[in-house]
């Protein structure tokens, strides 16, 4: 089993920057794929970033230029940068991991997830 725990939401205005963290732990030796998704008033859920050994950094079509996906393999961290938030960034963002190889498109298929961090953005 993996356990993810997200932390570094918020509320910000339009413009602003957050740093996401997330702290893996349990068999984190198994996993493959690590990536963010994020899911908007509990329906719609979209595939931010993740990083792969097979597929390298990848990133969901509609947030490439403003996400920056890094980990930490020392601390088994992972991180998501988000510059210039707009309020359609406005979601629960989740950490996710599986054991097999995923596109950050498809992040939010991953057989492990965090209970999420909150980012609200305010114009």
């Amino acid at each position: 089993q993996v356990q993810l725990v997200e932390s570094g939401g918020g509320s910000v205005q339009a413009g602003g920057s957050l740093r996401l963290s997330c702290a893996l732990s349990g068999n984190t030796h198994t996993l493959n794929c690590m990536g963010w998704f994020r899911e908007v008033s509990g329906e719609r859920r979209e595939g931010v970033a993740a990083v792969d050994p097979h597929f390298g950094t990848t990133y969901g079509d509609s947030v490439k230029g403003r996400f920056t996906i890094s980990k930490d393999n020392a601390k088994n961290a992972l991180y998501l940068e988000i510059n210039n938030l707009q309020p359609g960034d406005t979601a629960m963002y989740y950490c996710a991991a599986d054991s097999g190889h995923c596109l950050g498109s498809y992040v939010m298929n991953s057989q492990y997830r965090g209970q999420g961090t909150q980012v609200t953005v305010s114009s």
